[in-house]
């Protein structure tokens, strides 16, 4: 049974720097495709960043720079650090799965709220 846990979200000022965590259960992270999603109201959600299996990472451009997607394997567990936020960063942030690199991700947390007050 996979399942994807993330505990909880945050609020921040604009400039300031937020930590989301995800964990996985029943998904390894060191053999599956694992990324971070958003979205903001009256948005479609959109893809943040991504991580390989072997920890290659891809990010948006509306974060690079400022965002670190990041994984302990030995945990099975995901993070993204989130620097210099600015209230365009206000959205749910979903984690997500998939076992390969060529399919839709399958598996989701059901999303946390980080909300930027400028």
């Amino acid at each position: 049974d996979q399942r994807i846990l993330e505990p909880g979200g945050g609020s921040a000022q604009a400039g300031g720097s937020l930590r989301l965590s995800c964990a996985a259960s029943g998904i390894t992270t060191i053999t599956y495709y694992s990324g971070w999603f958003r979205k903001a109201p009256g948005k479609e959600r959109e893809e943040v960043a991504r991580i390989a299996p072997v920890g290659t990472t891809t990010y948006a451009d509306y974060v690079k720079d400022r965002f670190t997607n990041s994984k302990k394997d030995a945990m099975n567990t995901l993070y993204l650090q989130m620097n210099n936020v600015n209230s365009e960063d206000t959205a749910i942030y979903y984690c997500a799965a998939k076992y390969r690199v060529n399919e839709d991700f399958r598996y989701w947390g059901r999303g946390t709220q980080v909300t930027v007050s400028s």
